[in-house]
């Protein structure tokens, strides 16, 4: 068993940009653990440290030497290698010569397409601390940084200046220059509390000595973990529960190396803002955690994180109230302000904000989407009138000052504004709800009106930017398609929707009033919804096949095809679902090549055979039980029962010859066949499932 020790890497820096550094450090422990396997180093474990001025890695159980390995020389074919009589050739002695052995040395590889002389060697693995800083240095180069920095006169690039590199095997310090600093065993303590440099025996030390001696919590999940249990409990010494966004904590959390959370105060006037302004106040621009009450109210108090252990934390109490107050005076004054117009008064405004070149402007979109979202309302039971009004509403925040300021509030000021200016409760809820759902997991619209509203807004730019030519293509997807068709998916499944898709975007392309060649774009539109379809259900473990199978019949309502989802699901599971999967394979094997060959209707008289007696009977019966189960959407009650036709239709197979030489029996025989296939086509084309 080899030896193996420790190897401890900090790259010591200027602050890193607090939102890349966890990506940053997993890259870091990927890219390293990757480039050691490949070099036959294969670690225990890699652990990643990150801090504001500090990327760390924790390699354990590292070998400290590559393992030998043997080499295998091929030489010349031995009918080129000896004479006649055997002896070597010029070729063999040269070749022998050139490994530095004798030809009696040299050994024979057998392989198909000959034997060869060759020379087997055993080559001995290359130390672990020779190996290190190439390995560091290419993988640091390949670190995924969109901006390099360069500092000093060097050329070395980093995401920031470099100021120290640890480089500790064990207790040895391996020597190199990574990005221009000479390795060392040095660490450094806090900026402003330790800023001393503290020299490390060891690995194992780098934890234990920078918090006890230096002040920073190097374990990011810790130091995570550490500002949640303190936001938690001054939040409850107030009396309330603290709002902890899981994308601020890690914001935060790559801001601080030695967390101290403190609790301000702010005017209580302020909280005749709308909260989730001041919300956003609070977390986008300061960096704090808001505070509500048992009821979920916004409090006037709020949780700062500082980056030290202060003497006299009452200071840094004071500058945070200091600092918020004018952050919150343009919040009051951005709401003030903005009510002084309606959002009615500003829709013409929005003809000077461009959707999309050749789409025309944000106006344009706007009013069609008031036609087609009337429709869709009509369709799910809303009201018309008020999807129209609510449609030529709904982007009108995006000219106030408030959501400038903080974009992620449109929607949310919508509410607002609308509720002010006297607006129907129904319409502002809508406006707010249209966006959603926002992200994956989002929450869906929750009334009829919403859903309307928002599935038009998404046809709508679907269609248009499919019109145009600029459908997404690899990463790029400036219009966000891809989340829009995904949206479009969750509203009519998860919100049961039963509108036709295609009737739709019909629709959608007639408000475009012949500008663009919109109706020919609708077929490619659906498909790029029904693709993302099936990503939709992989991430819910359905089998692909099962999607496939349901979308091979072209329907085009999305919650039809989720029902007929999971009736084929439920059906997979029965006993006889194996059985009349193949039997439709083979069904529409033979259909396929004979399809001229069909008689259009079945004739009881030219049934022969008891099987196919028995099988065209029990159709007929089973026909007028599950096409009414099949229209009213009853999809796994009509599998269920087809799946009595099972001894049938093996019955049929064993004991009838479909392609005999009499054209009429074999037309009839055809006839059945298709009269079979086509009652489960009304489902799904089960020939596709997967044995």
């Amino acid at each position: 068993m080899s030896a193996t020790r420790d190897l401890l890497i900090e790259i010591g820096t200027e602050e890193l940009p607090p939102k890349a550094l966890r990506g940053l450090s997993q890259a870091f422990a990927d890219g390293m653990d990757r480039a050691l396997r490949a070099a036959g180093l294969v670690p225990e474990t890699v652990y990643f440290y990150a801090a504001p001025r500090r990327l760390a890695l924790r390699i354990n159980a590292l070998p400290t030497a590559q393992p030998d390995r043997e080499t295998v020389r091929r030489g010349p074919a031995l009918a080129a290698a000896f004479d006649e009589e055997g002896c070597p050739t010029q070729a063999a002695v040269g070749f022998a010569g050139s490994c530095g052995v004798s030809v009696e040395e040299l050994d024979q590889l057998e392989t198909p397409k000959g034997s060869w002389l060759s020379f087997r060697a055993l080559e001995p693995g290359q130390n672990t601390s020779q190996l290190i800083p190439q390995i560091l240095s290419k993988t640091l180069a390949a670190l995924p940084i969109p901006k390099r920095m360069r500092w000093g006169a060097r050329e070395d690039e980093f995401v920031r200046p470099v100021h120290w590199v640890v480089l500790l095997f064990g207790e040895e310090v391996i020597d190199a220059e990574i990005l221009g600093v000479k390795s060392g065993r040095n660490t450094y303590g806090h900026r402003f509390m330790r800023p001393q440099a503290l020299p490390l025996p060891d690995p194992e030390a780098y934890l234990p000595l920078l918090e006890q001696e230096g002040c920073v919590l190097a374990d990011y999940q810790s130091r995570r973990e550490r500002i949640r249990r303190q936001v938690i409990a001054q939040a409850q010494q107030l009396g309330g529960t603290a709002l902890i966004d899981e994308a601020l904590l890690d914001e935060v959390t790559a801001l601080v190396e030695w967390p101290v959370a403190l609790s301000g105060q702010f005017d209580r006037g302020f909280l005749k803002v709308p909260a989730q302004a001041l919300i956003s106040s609070m977390q986008d621009h300061q960096k704090y955690f808001p505070v509500v009450d048992d009821k979920g109210t916004l409090m006037a108090r709020f949780i700062a994180v500082a980056n030290l252990e202060s003497k006299d934390p009452s200071q840094i109490k004071a500058g945070n109230e200091r600092v918020i107050r004018p952050r919150l005076a343009d919040a009051a004054f951005f709401w003030d302000q903005d009510r002084k117009r309606s959002l009615a008064q500003r829709r013409d405004d929005l003809r000077h904000m461009t959707f999309q070149k050749k789409l025309g402007s944000l106006y344009d979109k706007q009013e069609r989407v008031a036609v087609l979202a009337a429709r869709v309302a009509g369709a799910i039971g809303a009201s018309a009138p008020q999807a129209e009004r609510c449609a030529r509403l709904c982007k009108c925040d995006l000219l106030t000052s408030m959501v400038y300021e903080f974009p992620e509030l449109q929607g949310v000021m919508g509410r607002y504004y609308a509720l002010h200016d006297g607006e129907d409760e129904l319409v502002a809820e809508a406006i707010e709800q249209h966006y959603q759902p926002r992200f994956a997991g989002d929450e869906l619209p929750q009334t009829g009106l919403a859903q309307a509203v928002a599935l038009a807004d998404r046809l709508d730019s679907l269609l248009g930017i499919f019109a145009i030519g600029q459908q997404p293509s690899g990463d790029k997807d400036p219009f966000a398609l891809r989340r829009a068709a995904l949206g479009v998916i969750r509203i009519c499944v998860e919100g049961s929707l039963d509108v036709d898709l295609v009737e739709l975007l019909r629709a959608a392309a007639a408000a475009y009033d012949g500008q663009l060649k919109a109706q020919a774009a609708i077929d490619d539109v659906v498909s790029y919804i029904m693709d993302r379809l099936r990503g939709y259900y992989q991430e819910q473990d359905v089998a692909i096949d099962l999607v496939d199978a349901v979308l091979a019949t072209a329907p085009t309502r999305l919650l039809d095809i989720d029902r007929r989802i999971q009736a084929c699901r439920a059906f997979r599971e029965l006993p006889q679902a194996q059985s009349l999967a193949a039997a439709n394979k083979r069904i529409s094997n033979i259909l396929r090549k004979n399809t001229a060959e069909v008689a259009p209707d079945v004739d009881p008289g030219l049934l022969r055979e008891p099987a196919e007696q028995q099988l065209a009977a029990e159709l007929n019966t089973l026909q007028a039980e599950v096409i009414p189960l099949m229209e009213a959407g009853d999809y796994r009650s009509a599998l269920t029962r087809l799946a009595a036709l099972r001894e049938s239709v093996d019955g049929f197979f064993d004991g009838v010859m479909v392609m005999v030489d009499d054209d009429k029996l074999r037309a009839n025989r055809l006839a059945l066949l298709k009269s079979l296939g086509d009652l489960f086509l009304r489902v799904a084309d089960l020939s596709r499932l997967q044995s």
